[in-house]
């Protein structure tokens, strides 16, 4: 890896954690800059312009969210559906996890109003975490792996958001709720 690589690298790292602490309200490019600890110019000679900073910076948190996911929910013993839906509601659901759906819950939003990176950040995350839901599922031949898998993210996203949205303590037993409807 050559210097360049190297440095562009740690100013990913660095953006992913500002992503993560203060979410897309400090993103403009002297702010992101500021964060990564560089000046302008030299984060426009590591990236094209702000949208290529924007797009590496989530596919980074994206990244971490994952193998913390894989951490949580390992390959290789495939879930029914439910028990899926349940192990990753919990995970998700989770103190530690709500800066991450935070920030996924404000990047969709934004891909929403059609501003430029997100609508393509989202399509590219939602595509990998719909891949990496099939991966875990066991489900019979024939049955619909993308539909499903889409349907768990629903499910996961929709959870996260009330998690997030709400300021009482609600997302236990909402958990709780859940997991006595798939019970059913």
């Amino acid at each position: 890896m050559s210097i360049r690589d190297a440095q562009r690298e740690a100013v990913i790292e660095r953006l992913a954690g500002h992503l993560l602490a203060h979410g897309l309200a400090r993103t403009s490019l002297r702010q992101l800059a500021q964060a990564a600890g560089v000046s302008d110019r030299m984060l426009l000679y590591y990236f094209a312009d702000k949208a290529e900073v924007l797009a590496a910076v989530m596919a980074r948190v994206a990244g971490e969210l994952s193998l913390r996911l894989a951490e949580a929910i390992p390959d290789g013993a495939p879930l029914r559906p439910a028990e899926l839906v349940r192990r990753a509601a919990a995970f998700t659901t989770g103190p530690e996890m709500r800066r991450f759906m935070g920030l996924w819950v404000e990047v969709v939003a934004a891909a929403a109003r059609g501003e430029v990176p997100f609508p393509a950040i989202v399509s590219q995350v939602m595509a990998g975490f719909r891949l990496w839901v099939d991966s875990r599922l066991d489900l019979p031949p024939g049955a619909d792996r993308e539909g499903t898998a889409a349907a768990i993210i629903a499910v996961i996203d929709g959870l996260a958001l009330v998690d997030i949205c709400s300021d009482d303590e609600i997302t236990p037993r909402m958990a709780a709720a859940l997991s006595a409807l798939l019970a059913e």
